[in-house]
């Protein structure tokens, strides 16, 4: 499949299910020059030139981090419902060199939930309220609530969010798919609309762990080491250290059962 007929249908299905539809208000905006981009990039493959194992794909990214786009970074309020800016942020660039289609903006809990200790997750006086990938009425929770469900029901490959605590990996988890958090500092935090620069982070959001290590792997920063995980498991026991905090009260039967099971997995390691 190309990339132009990729982008298509995933513009088709925004138009079907987010726009129209349940209505899941995920995506924020869609990004007039997206087809344009693909048709370039499928000629860049046709005239041998591949960036990468991004090359086509389309990703939709949080709306409180900038791209050169013709759309505007809202962090979902009307006091930026016209800020529009002439550089992508560096993880966005980043994307972009990799051969990533910016499909869109995705919806977001207004100023990455930054507002109210009563605030509604995944609402925004730009683009209303998210609702969960399983079922509208649901929460999605927050903050990157459109990033999640627009990944989680296939409406792009996979999307960006942001987290300060718990942004990526709370709606990760309740609309099914993988998020990442990546290390404080690993991932530039230029482009992106602050709430504290000791916790803030962008991070992928996807439907399975390759495609979260491929995006963590062309965002990041600085050069880290890479850890060939199966190596150095089979080959130097006991050397891989596992963090584990323990089951709480409120966690329910059968996700205790889950999570108790995959920390024999990793002692069966040898972790």
């Amino acid at each position: 499949m190309s990339a132009a007929a990729l982008v298509t249908a995933y513009l088709d299905r925004i138009a079907k299910i987010d726009q129209a539809g349940p209505k899941f208000h995920s995506v924020l905006a869609v990004n007039p020059q997206a087809l344009q981009a693909a048709r370039a990039l499928d000629a860049e493959r046709r005239a041998g030139t591949v960036r990468g194992p991004l090359h086509g794909i389309p990703l939709l990214i949080k709306d409180n981090i900038a791209t050169l786009d013709p759309l505007p970074t809202t962090a979902g309020s009307l006091a930026l419902a016209k800020a529009f800016r002439v550089t992508d942020a560096p993880l966005v660039a980043r994307l972009r060199a990799a051969g990533a289609v910016i499909l869109g903006k995705t919806n977001l809990s207004e100023w990455a939930n930054f507002r109210s200790t009563q605030s509604n997750s995944g609402w925004s006086a730009v683009g209303g309220q998210t609702g969960n990938a399983y079922d509208p009425l649901r929460t999605p929770s927050g903050s990157s609530s459109g990033s999640a469900t627009a990944a989680a029901l296939s409406l792009c490959a996979a999307a960006i969010g942001t987290e300060t605590n718990g942004s990526i990996l709370s709606p990760s988890a309740v609309n099914g798919l993988v998020g990442f958090k990546p290390s404080l500092g690993a991932v530039s935090g230029r482009g992106i609309v602050p709430i504290s620069p000791r916790q803030d982070v962008a991070g992928p959001m996807t439907r399975c762990v390759d495609d979260a290590a491929l995006l963590a792997g062309i965002i990041y920063e600085r050069p880290r080491r890479k850890v060939a995980l199966e190596t150095t498991i089979s080959n130097k026991p006991n050397s891989l250290r596992v963090g584990i905090a323990p089951a709480t009260d409120s966690m329910r039967l059968g996700v205790e059962a889950l999570y108790k099971r995959a920390i024999e997995v990793w002692r069966s390691a040898g972790a």
